[in-house]
């Protein structure tokens, strides 16, 4: 193990926020919030943005936002960014109160409306080939 002088006091701060072994992601973002070049509290959180959430890289695609290293889904993209801004907490010794109540600014995404299904097609009536036939 490493001296505690050898590890950094925020990176170190974020790998007790996030021990358990299914947050290591979130625990990675948290990091990057505090290994951010920002200089002021505000710019760590647009930094948080900008790493968390993207947009579309083909225009009018909006599939194409997960081309771009995003967490992908939505929910995901908010986990990412409450870590990283605990990150930029951690860093500029901001309240934990205040980081708590830190939200993205980006509108939600619009609801996906569902279409509803179609109705099952008839199948076509073949006449069997082992009908007797009548004619004359």
């Amino acid at each position: 193990m490493f001296p505690k002088d050898w590890t950094p006091p925020c990176g170190n701060s974020c790998t007790k926020k996030y021990a358990n072994l299914v947050q290591i992601p979130w625990r990675v973002f948290c990091k990057k919030g505090c290994d951010t070049d920002a200089e002021t509290w505000e710019e760590c959180l647009g930094e948080c943005e900008e790493i968390c959430y993207k947009d579309p890289v083909l225009k009018d695609q909006l599939w194409s936002a997960y081309i771009d290293r995003s967490p992908g889904d939505e929910s995901y993209s908010l986990e990412c960014f409450k870590a990283c801004v605990a990150g930029c907490g951690f860093k500029f010794d901001t309240p934990p109160e205040k980081v708590e109540q830190v939200q993205p600014k980006r509108p939600p995404k619009p609801p996906v409306q569902k279409k509803p299904p179609s109705p099952p097609r008839p199948r076509p009536v073949t006449p069997p080939d082992d009908l007797p036939c009548t004619s004359a």
